[in-house]
């Protein structure tokens, strides 16, 4: 018998039928989630960036809800910037808002494009479920 389960949030389904993917794989306690970008519920890209960053974590946030994690759960974190230079002040404003400080690894690293014109920002990470 597999321990693995797929993870879709009910509002995530729509980018897996166009997109073909899983937004998140559970496999015993350890959930590894494809990487969140800021859109609406309809797929669109939110253009302004900080509304776009607040989105981002939004959506982390119930793909790991619907695991059974919260921030509290993530042990790995990676970020991809698009004009990471002109936009890491705002994206960091806003994660320090949300996001536990100091409490996972994080590596940022910056690219040239994301999935979809208008993305800035792409997070991917690996959260372990703790016992309750």
């Amino acid at each position: 018998m597999s321990d693995r389960e797929i993870i879709v949030p009910e509002s995530m389904r729509p980018i897996v039928e166009r997109a073909g993917y899983a937004p998140a794989v559970k496999v015993g306690t350890t959930v590894y989630c494809a990487g969140q970008v800021g859109r609406t519920p309809q797929l669109d890209v939110i253009e302004d960036p900080e509304a776009q960053f607040v989105a981002c974590w939004e959506n982390l946030r119930e793909l790991l809800a619907a695991a059974g994690c919260t921030f509290d759960d993530i042990v790995d974190m990676t970020t991809y910037h698009v004009q990471m230079s002109r936009h890491m002040a705002v994206f960091r404003e806003v994660k320090n808002r949300v996001f536990p400080r100091g409490h996972c690894a994080w590596t940022v690293i910056g690219v040239s494009e994301l999935a979809h014109p208008g993305l800035l920002v792409e997070i991917k990470c690996v959260a372990v479920q703790r016992g309750g």
